[in-house]
């Protein structure tokens, strides 16, 4: 909402698809929700998703052998939305449309796609009622995570160093899971995107060494909230990429995502730390041995 019409060529997908295979990288591609339904003027979203335009692309992109491990549906709708909003009762019953369309476009693989929604920030009431409607539709519920505000904010240092600011991060990873197990429901939870700091964040602070304290406090925390995975915004754009956007030199956050994935297992264990506030603790078993790394943050 709010920016000029886009459009993604073929020629464009096929250039990313491209990429994607030589970077071994797995995709998850985010679906537009709002094709062809009217906004009212308080942002409510009037009728059922429109997936004429997703159907083709997927079509497209089985035909041309393209491997996608995931299709999910909208961005920032949930709860109030960000300029635009879909009832929960509502994106329900369009997450149940999309799982048929991936069933539909799948039905010769053994492996289908993830289907995954709804990509926007957390709600209880909101993602309460949406995980109860769908719960038997979708894989994984994914939520986005921008706890330090604007990236204008002048004291983002100040929060990110702040062990009480670091602690409120923890409730809507908590909160997730209370209602997934609330509700019984098979699907996971992931940060489907995390930037710390909304509008791009702000230069020379995420994008710089002290903004890996929130970074590998945030993977740390939502790890130990069984959160699956965690969606770093960007790889490359804005102020808080993992790479430099000139140059493509890896920022400070780029290290830290990559010891994370190399040491950290799936297996987290408890961890405290007594004595100081100052200093954060996290301990996964590791990937590939018999071993435990520990992640001591002192702020």
């Amino acid at each position: 909402m709010g920016y000029t019409q886009g459009c993604l060529p073929l020629s464009r997908w096929d250039d990313l698809n491209t990429f994607f295979r030589n970077s071994r990288a797995k995709v998850i591609f985010g679906l537009n929700a709002l094709y062809q339904r009217e906004v009212k003027t308080d942002g409510s979203v009037i009728g059922p998703w429109n997936s004429s335009d997703a159907e083709a692309l997927m079509k497209y992109t089985v035909d041309k052998g393209f491997t996608i491990h995931g299709w999910e549906l909208g961005n920032e709708l949930s709860g109030h939305g960000i300029g635009a909003s879909i009832g929960a009762d509502q994106y329900a019953s369009d997450m149940v449309s999309l799982r048929n369309l991936v069933q539909k476009i799948y039905k010769a693989f053994e492996v289908k796609p993830l289907v995954l929604g709804p990509g926007g920030f957390f709600d209880a009431n909101w993602f309460n009622e949406f995980v109860n409607k769908s719960k038997d539709s979708l894989q994984v519920i994914t939520q986005h995570i921008y706890n330090l505000g604007p990236g204008v904010d002048n004291h983002l240092v100040e929060k990110i160093l702040n062990p009480s600011y670091l602690d409120g991060g923890s409730q809507p990873f908590r909160d997730v899971q209370n209602i997934l197990k609330q509700s019984k429901a098979s699907m996971v939870a992931w940060v489907g995107e995390a930037g710390g700091a909304y509008n791009s964040g702000h230069n020379h602070v995420t994008n710089s060494f002290v903004f890996s304290f929130w970074y590998l406090d945030q993977l740390g925390m939502a790890a130990s909230y069984d959160t699956k995975t965690y969606c770093r915004q960007t790889l490359i754009g804005g102020n808080y990429g993992l790479l430099n956007t000139d140059t493509y030199v890896p920022n400070p956050d780029y290290y830290s995502a990559l010891l994370w994935h190399r040491l950290m297992g799936r297996r987290v264990l408890s961890t405290s730390f007594q004595g100081t506030r100052m200093i954060r603790s996290y301990a996964h078993c590791s990937k590939r041995s018999v071993t435990i790394y520990f992640l001591l943050l002192q702020l």
